[in-house]
């Protein structure tokens, strides 16, 4: 079953689309561009619909989501880590 999707594999960041994800949890994503799936351990819980890392990203990294620019890392983000608010800031302000 796949439990988050990503765009892009250049992406940095794929959505989760199922319920439930915990930390710990063994994860199955599709890159849809290049039909493959990929796989990981979520580090932390993870909202429906809120992102999660598929790379390592550090503080002052770009986050791309769909192939877009969607702001910065503020701080370090691990591999199946949940990506927010909390450590990332749009570039806008």
């Amino acid at each position: 079953m796949i439990q988050f999707v990503v765009h892009d594999e250049n992406d940095s960041v794929g959505v989760v689309v199922v319920e439930g994800v915990n930390a710990g949890d063994e994860l199955k994503g599709w890159i849809m561009d290049q039909d493959r799936d990929i796989e990981f351990t979520a580090a932390s819980d993870i909202p429906i619909g809120h992102k999660l890392a598929i790379k390592p990203l550090k503080a002052g990294d770009t986050v791309i989501k769909y192939g877009v620019d969607i702001g910065r890392v503020v701080s370090d983000i691990d591999v199946g880590e949940h990506a927010h608010v909390h450590n990332i800031k749009t570039k806008r302000w």
